[in-house]
């Protein structure tokens, strides 16, 4: 058969408007560090009133929405089922996924009433980011986001964790996912958020369901999600859960653990700004050189280096420049 896509994804669709804020604005406004919290619209009002004044960096957001664009800037093609609203965001968010030549159902569906999803997000001077999540339009994302046909000649079928907070959204993820398994297409997770875990973890697990093919999560969701700190028995309980398991540590790089075995591949050294979209994009990058011959350890070595400049930015979005670069080094490497 042959595939339209390597990458087919549903998510949230939000527009993210990034600010520079100390430890001491953030408790001042009662967010909760390094968490993505969801929030109501008077709340959001509230949060908009203390950071008048800020500059606010504006860009497609949603963590699979990211995924795909990476994927998409580095030469993959993609697919996104995602829900926006009939306004100026909604309009935006589909402008910057067509720009960035990622296929989507938005071009298919008139948008609804309402209001866009919307994240701000807050960096604290030590690179770390806290997010404060308007879902909108998106809170209602359901299986009308589905395009079976495309689905079913994709290679790999991706569900954004974030889903299991959203009871049609889940719904729609996991029809999603029955169609590719019907369809032999490889499923493919992230854990998304610590919260994900503590307060959505039967949706977590409904993704998961009897396996998967690539898992993604950071050393501390893995954590939670195993209870322990211990990192041998992380590795093992984890490693049941698909057969590639991506497991990211920050500095210290990432652990690729298949079929008992877990291979270190090491970060690139940088200095880190602002980790918002890091493991987003580090799971297109990956995805994009497994679907494209490479082995996983490749895949892995692409994955850091791609994460390693978006940290090292303000922004979870790297220039088509930046990509380009970024892949000229990994052929080089892949030689």
């Amino acid at each position: 058969m042959t595939h339209h896509y390597d990458l087919y994804a549903i998510g949230n669709a939000l527009v993210d408007s990034e600010y520079e804020v100390s430890d001491a604005q953030l408790q001042a406004m009662g967010v909760e560090k390094r968490h993505m919290t969801l929030i109501d619209a008077p709340r959001r009002t509230d949060l908009l009133a203390h950071v008048q004044g800020l500059h606010a960096r504006r860009t497609g957001g949603g963590s699979a929405g990211n995924t795909v664009v990476a994927l998409a800037q580095l030469g993959g093609s993609a697919f996104y089922s995602c829900r926006v609203a009939d306004d100026e965001l909604g309009a935006f968010y589909r402008e910057d996924l067509m720009a960035n030549g990622v296929a989507t159902n938005l071009t298919h569906t008139q948008p609804p009433q309402g209001q866009t999803g919307s994240c701000m997000v807050m960096v604290t001077p030590d690179a770390e980011r806290s997010m404060s999540t308007f879902l909108g339009a998106t809170a209602d994302l359901d299986h009308t986001a589905l395009h079976p046909h495309d689905i079913a000649r994709s290679k790999i079928y991706y569900m954004e964790g974030y889903l299991a907070a959203s009871p049609t959204g889940l719904d729609a993820a996991l029809q999603g996912r029955a169609m590719a398994k019907d369809a032999g297409v490889a499923l493919a997770t992230t854990l998304s958020d610590m919260s994900m875990i503590n307060f959505c973890r039967a949706g977590l697990d409904a993704m998961v369901g009897n396996g998967l093919d690539f898992l993604f999560c950071n050393e501390e969701e893995s954590q939670v999600w195993c209870g322990t700190q211990d990192l041998d028995a992380i590795c093992r309980q984890m490693g049941q859960l698909a057969r590639t398991v991506c497991l990211t540590r920050s500095a210290k790089g990432c652990l690729v653990l298949e079929n008992g075995q877990r291979t270190e591949v090491p970060s690139a050294p940088v200095k880190a700004l602002d980790t918002n979209g890091a493991g987003d994009m580090f799971a297109g990058a990956f995805l994009y050189a497994v679907t494209h011959g490479h082995s996983h350890a490749q895949a892995a070595w692409l994955a850091n280096h791609a994460a390693g400049r978006v940290v090292s930015q303000y922004g979870n979005r790297l220039s088509k420049q930046t990509v380009a670069d970024i892949k000229a080094g990994f052929l080089q490497h892949t030689r």
